[in-house]
């Protein structure tokens, strides 16, 4: 089933997906079409990547067994009504659109249609995302099996009911960006410390890939990590006594919740399913 794929909508995140499951395997160049707006962008994603391209939305999906929809939220409304006739209760709809709820995107279908929503994040240009899928109101076991498959190809995967996304756009969604500030306060600290830029990069980001490591690799809880290099009386104590007293562990718990509540505003469609 669904080895046909179309992505409409060759951005960043389009192509990333398009090049990670060629790059595994997971299809071939002829099992996959793509669209964009523009011409130019139409070839350079076919020559770069081998894959059939078109500025035909509905052409793509006539092709197509999984339609997968990776614009920008503020553009799939726009998507929906020209791809609207072209899909049917055959085809399978992967949303990518942030905060665009599978009742939002099933009501501008016909209907019938198998509608899955994602939450990744921008590793996805890594192969290292961290996906969650959820199931819309017409979603069998096998059409979510198949969004699983898929973005395997490009880091891990999890199902979850859909009620849970606006608390995912919170964490691994937006995630990224709370890592990539930390990082850059540690970078600015270490030249605070009299080191230059290119040495405290280097030394921040393979302690970070380090710390990640660990954390996925040996099972354990982070504070047992933690314990494993706080010494009684010793630098890192010193050091987290600060962070603790600067209220860095409640800032996070309070932005992290900040960025749910705001993604439950921004949602679109099918207010009945309540706030995560």
């Amino acid at each position: 089933m669904t080895r046909r794929v179309a992505f409409l909508g060759g951005g960043k995140m389009g192509e990333a997906l398009v090049s990670g499951l060629i790059r595994s395997g997971g299809r071939n160049p002829d099992e996959i079409m793509v669209t964009a707006r523009r011409e130019e962008r139409v070839r350079e994603l076919a020559e770069r990547n081998g894959v059939a391209a078109t500025l035909s939305n509905p052409e793509a999906v006539e092709w197509a067994e999984t339609v997968v929809l990776t614009v920008k939220p503020q553009d799939i409304e726009a998507l929906l009504g020209q791809i609207a006739e072209h899909v049917t209760p055959e085809h399978l709809v992967v949303s990518f659109a942030a905060g665009v709820r599978t009742s939002f995107v099933e009501k501008h279908l016909a209907s019938g249609v198998p509608v899955v929503r994602v939450m990744s994040n921008v590793a996805v240009l890594v192969d290292e995302a961290m996906s969650v899928v959820s199931p819309g109101s017409h979603a069998e076991d096998k059409h979510v099996s198949v969004a699983e498959e898929l973005l395997g190809y490009v880091g891990r995967v999890i199902r979850l009911p859909e009620v849970h996304l606006d608390a995912i756009t919170a964490t691994s969604g937006s995630g990224p960006a709370y890592f990539f500030l930390l990082a850059e306060a540690m970078i600015e600290a270490c030249i605070l410390l009299g080191l230059s830029r290119d040495v405290a990069t280097e030394l921040i980001i393979q302690t970070m890939l380090g710390s990640a490591k660990m954390l996925r690799d040996t099972g354990k809880h982070p504070v047992e990590l933690r314990e494993m290099v706080t010494s009684p009386g010793g630098t890192t104590i010193a050091a987290i006594r600060h962070l603790e007293e600067a209220g860095v562990r409640a800032a996070f718990l309070n932005a992290i919740d900040a960025a749910r509540k705001r993604s439950a505003e921004l949602a679109r469609g099918g207010e009945e399913e309540g706030d995560a």
